[in-house]
């Protein structure tokens, strides 16, 4: 840290506190470099009401609960986790990138963008998300195995899951809500031939049970439609601003462009997670992660020492090892479990 308490310089900065974005932090702590996340609180994991499809996890755990005790796991090995939103960037040969927050800056050599994205939400009325209103399919179609299904929206992504879900149920509705329809013929076809039922009235009203679950939708036209629940499926809008400011490549879709170990177009910048082409699992994202932060390590590690450094400067020194800050291998030694 800089000598002002709102001045912070790290090695390695991530900006987002998702599943992603802490995963790569917990490497490259864990591989021995100065880390910070720098995270603003929410995101689309921290709204899970149970997490599925994680190995180890089981669903009574929440996404809060998930985040929670990786942040937990962070602090334990040495990275720092501030509670802020990065608004602004730069980069200059002198300073390295600087991230500019609304209660700090923070430089570094590496910055990690896993800033996600959001999703579209149709307009009002709409059940509880998560209690009958959800996003992922390969979430949560195993919640609705064997129960009455609706799927909102009105473009080729919409009529898509709604065939999907006919491996699940076999009462599956499409809900456009008045919008008219934007899929092509080839769509309209595939929709004809599967049992599948096109509602086009907007909803107008929504029945929850005691549990608060969802129990049913009221439509315009006067008609009660059960449900156990169902997917809004209207876009995402990807959190790319910074990545942008920094001159990283933007895909058509609004993500940004990386290769397989998260590096984007610009030198000494990643994009882990849900702001980057694939699908928005949460394994899916501790894997990003997980590469990133080795690939990070590989770059700023300093043993095995380049042969030019080592024919300019001569041999390691004994007194020159290990790399560790010593903060980070204080934290570390106390941190070990098997002595």
């Amino acid at each position: 840290m800089s000598e002002s308490t709102n001045d912070y310089d790290h090695e390695v900065v991530v900006v987002g506190g998702g599943p992603a974005g802490m995963t790569a932090a917990l490497y490259s702590t864990r591989l021995g470099h100065d880390t910070a996340v720098v995270d603003r609180g929410g995101g689309r994991a921290a709204m899970m009401q149970e997490v599925h499809n994680l190995l180890g996890v089981t669903e009574e755990t929440s996404g809060g609960e998930f985040l929670g005790t990786g942040r937990k796991q962070l602090e334990a090995y040495g990275c720092d986790v501030h509670r802020d939103m990065v608004t602004t960037c730069s980069r200059d040969d002198a300073d390295g990138i600087r991230l500019s927050g609304n209660d700090a800056t923070y430089a570094a050599d590496r910055v990690v963008l896993a800033t996600g994205f959001n999703d579209i939400r149709p307009d009002p009325p709409l059940p509880r998300t998560g209690r009958g209103l959800h996003y992922c399919l390969h979430c949560d179609a195993h919640m609705f195995v064997d129960q009455s299904v609706y799927v909102m929206g009105y473009g080729e992504s919409a009529a898509h899951v709604a065939a999907l879900m006919l491996n699940f149920t076999d009462e599956v509705d499409l809900l456009t809500r008045g919008d008219d329809p934007e899929w092509g013929d080839e769509t309209a076809a595939m929709l004809e031939g599967h049992p599948i039922d096109v509602v086009h009235d907007d909803v107008t009203g929504v029945r929850n049970g005691e549990d608060g679950w969802l129990k049913a939708l009221e439509f315009e036209d006067g008609t009660v439609r059960e449900y156990k629940g169902g997917f809004a499926m209207y876009g995402a809008d990807y959190n790319n601003g910074l990545a942008r400011e920094l001159g990283c490549d933007i895909n058509d879709d609004g993500t940004i462009e990386v290769d397989d170990h998260g590096r984007t177009s610009v030198e000494d910048i990643y994009a882990v997670g849900d702001c980057t082409p694939g699908h928005n699992q949460v394994p899916v994202a501790l894997g990003q992660g997980a590469k990133a932060g080795i690939d990070i390590h590989f770059q700023l590690r300093d043993f095995p020492r380049d042969p030019d450094l080592l024919e300019e400067e001569g041999p390691v020194r004994a007194e020159a090892v290990p790399g560790i800050p010593d903060e980070l291998l204080e934290q570390a030694v106390d941190f070990h479990t098997y002595e």
